[in-house]
């Protein structure tokens, strides 16, 4: 009788909370002078309806995106890029998690926030026909958001590393490719810093456009939201940023958060795999997807099948299973939501107990100086005798984890050390603060698969911090905007980079003239440097020879004679596209936006970080790292905010914020904003109701 009393509670719950049609009278938008929408509601339900509005007025192209990601329809629209999306949506599998637990996974209060959201993207879309890609994903659901976002969560803990590894035509990376990279973030106590305040630096390496672009948004309620950051596409709440006590950044960890499995096939009984002695047969599921080719859509087929596991791809070497956390958890949202209106440490930290966002370091600070860093993570309870770092076997009870995961006292957090700072970026958890406070090895489970290493960035924050006592603003946003190499070349997957700068001239006489150039380099990737454009054309030589051999994510000592060919390569594009060795970074890459191209700085895993693609004519353009950062200093008056995003507030090219903050961007310059309506209503540009 139980089950059907939970279901009862649950329907009249339902029920009792529905939400009537928001009134877009009671919710205002504020748009400031960078055309940034804050967003004023009496309640969080209107406020996020608003949220839905002012993110559809300045890019609802972007924002279907993830709902036809959902409805496998992406390819129809996108054509090959969006059709492996779509796969990966199929893959990772939110839906039956979310068809059964949606109604009791969330609280009312959360469904009434996910119900305003919905009224506002549908209310836009209805009066915006002609912005629609497509009209049958119209109406939308509370559900397609919330299976958007696992979705989304999925690749978050890379999820698609795994399903590269077995198949790997079907892997997308939406990141951009290689190299840890993912955020930066360092918080700073009171204790450290010269005005006595506490500092923050929220500071992701994200696309800088695209699906997985940030929108900088600031929501306010009277029932006490009143949050400051940043959003990507679809999400219901920002994913950090700030409100009046404390905020927090969020940095990708590569921690052992994926499993995956080969399955032992029976010699003669098609489909059928052998788990504790017994044969049973896999469940075979296909989906066909609709692929825009040219002017016509051609359907695409694909089959994949579903084990004890989990999803279970068919590759020439047999059918491996991929299990992992992220779709079986699925009110992520929820408590986003609540963090956003945490008030203080003891609060966030209560919220962190839901422990439900699968992956992801949170690196915090507040007003009354506390800082804070978790290596967060669901992870189960896994067998200590066997290698989960590589494929297992996928015959045995002893490998099928349940879905009961470790509670955070398990994992890596760091609560305000004595040195006052912790950090993270995209590097093992255990250097996340001053060494004499480091986390051990030793005193966390190793099956939890924690990453081991460093990565250049972390490697040149350490060199910096021993220039300093303590730390002013200006010394803060000077660590946080460096753009110089770490003495050793250190990254990641090639920890012996530093022999690419000293190749000896006489062993490689082809070479020898830009093995000279190369020798003057002093580590900077400013525009000016005349040597830098050296090194990303290797460093990018290098990422596609390790992609291809399938070693990115490893320390690697590569042959010597790969850097000779990566200097070889970047001769040879020199002078076909340049006609010279020595030019500065700044003739060869750019930051484009529409027509506008400017000079850019940076390249991988210097701290200030910038991956290029091809643009035209031998140049290159930016496409991910730095791209929405926050930086703020707390103390007992509230919190002093400045920010800046790659471009500006829309993605309308006839608007004036489509690319007016590209100039304080490149000068590695901020925007003062805040939390004060006073303020904000006195001095906003424009100010209307969503209707």
């Amino acid at each position: 009788m139980k089950p059907f009393f939970t279901f009862c509670l649950s329907l009249l719950a339902s029920l009792f909370f529905a939400q009537s049609p928001i009134n877009p009278e009671n919710i205002t938008i504020v748009r400031d002078q960078w055309g940034v929408p804050h967003i004023y509601g009496k309640t969080d339900a209107e406020t996020a309806y608003g949220l839905a509005w002012a993110h559809a007025e300045d890019d609802f192209k972007t924002l279907q995106e993830p709902l036809l990601m959902v409805r496998h329809k992406l390819g129809s629209v996108k054509g090959k890029e969006g059709a492996i999306l779509d796969f990966m949506a199929f893959i990772v599998n939110p839906y039956d998690k979310v068809e059964t637990e949606y109604e009791t996974a969330f609280s009312p209060e959360f469904k009434k926030v996910l119900n305003g959201y919905v009224q506002g993207m549908n209310a836009y879309a209805k009066k915006h026909p002609e912005e629609l890609l497509r009209k049958d994903i119209f109406p939308v659901t509370e559900k397609d958001l919330i299976n958007g976002s696992i979705i989304v969560l999925a690749m978050m803990t890379n999820v698609q590393y795994d399903i590269g590894r077995i198949f790997r035509d079907m892997m997308i990376d939406p990141q951009g490719g290689s190299m840890a990279k993912g955020s930066n973030a360092i918080a700073m106590s009171p204790t450290i810093t010269k005005d006595g305040k506490t500092y923050l630096d929220i500071n992701s390496h994200q696309p800088l456009e695209g699906a997985f672009a940030w929108y900088e948004a600031h929501v306010n309620s009277e029932e006490g939201w009143n949050f400051l950051g940043s959003v990507l596409p679809g999400g219901i709440t920002p994913f950090h940023g700030t409100n009046t006590n404390l905020g927090w950044a969020h940095t990708l960890n590569y921690a052992d958060l994926n499993d995956v499995y080969q399955l032992t096939m029976h010699p003669t009984k098609k489909l059928h795999y052998r788990f504790d002695g017994e044969w049973i047969a896999l469940e075979k599921r296909s989906l066909k997807v609709p692929v825009k080719v040219g002017p016509i859509r051609i359907p695409i087929k694909k089959t994949f099948y579903w084990s004890k596991y989990g999803t279970t791809i068919k590759n020439k070497d047999g059918f491996y299973s991929i299990r992992f956390p992220a779709n079986m958890v699925i009110h992520a949202m929820e408590q986003w939501y609540h963090m956003n209106k945490a008030q203080n440490f003891e609060e966030f930290k209560d919220i962190l107990q839901m422990q439900a966002i699968p992956g992801i370091n949170t690196i915090y600070a507040d007003k009354e100086g506390n800082i804070y860093l978790l290596a967060n993570g669901l992870f189960p309870y896994r067998d200590p005798n066997y290698d989960w770092r590589g494929i297992l076997p996928g015959d045995t009870s002893a490998t099928l984890w349940e879905d009961k995961f470790r509670p955070l006292e398990d994992l890596i957090i760091v609560e305000n050390p004595d040195c006052g700072y912790v950090f993270n970026m995209n590097n093992t958890e255990f250097n996340c603060t001053c060494p004499e406070e480091n986390p051990t090895v030793e005193s966390i489970d190793k099956t939890i698969g924690y990453l081991l290493y460093d990565t250049g960035r972390s490697k040149r924050f350490v060199e910096l911090m021993e220039a300093y006592d303590s730390f002013s603003y200006e010394d803060f946003k000077t660590v946080k905007y460096d753009l110089k190499w770490n003495k050793e070349l250190f990254t990641r997957p090639a920890q012996n980079l530093l022999l690419l700068k000293n190749l000896d001239p006489t062993k490689y006489p082809d070479i020898a003239d830009i093995i000279d150039v190369f020798s003057k380099w002093d580590l900077n990737t400013n525009v000016e440097n005349k040597q830098a454009a050296i090194m990303s054309l290797s460093i990018h030589f290098l990422i596609k020879y390790m992609d291809k051999k399938g070693i990115l994510d490893y320390n690697n000592d590569l042959p010597e004679a790969i850097y000779a060919d990566a200097l070889r390569y970047a001769k040879k594009y020199l002078l076909k596209h340049f006609g010279q060795l020595e030019i500065e970074l700044g003739e060869f890459q750019y930051l484009v936006r529409g027509k506008r191209a400017e000079p850019v700085w940076g390249t991988p895993d210097v701290i200030a970080t910038m991956y290029t693609e091809p643009y035209k004519k031998g140049k290159v353009k930016g496409f991910l790292g730095e791209s929405y950062i926050q930086l703020v200093r707390y103390d007992e008056n509230g919190p002093e905010i400045e920010s800046i995003i790659n471009y500006g507030a829309s993605n309308h090219e006839d608007s004036p914020h489509y690319d007016d903050q590209m100039e304080l961007f490149l000068q590695q310059k901020l925007k003062p904003m805040t939390l004060d309506r006073n303020v904000i209503f006195k001095e906003g540009k424009r100010i209307y109701h969503p209707q």
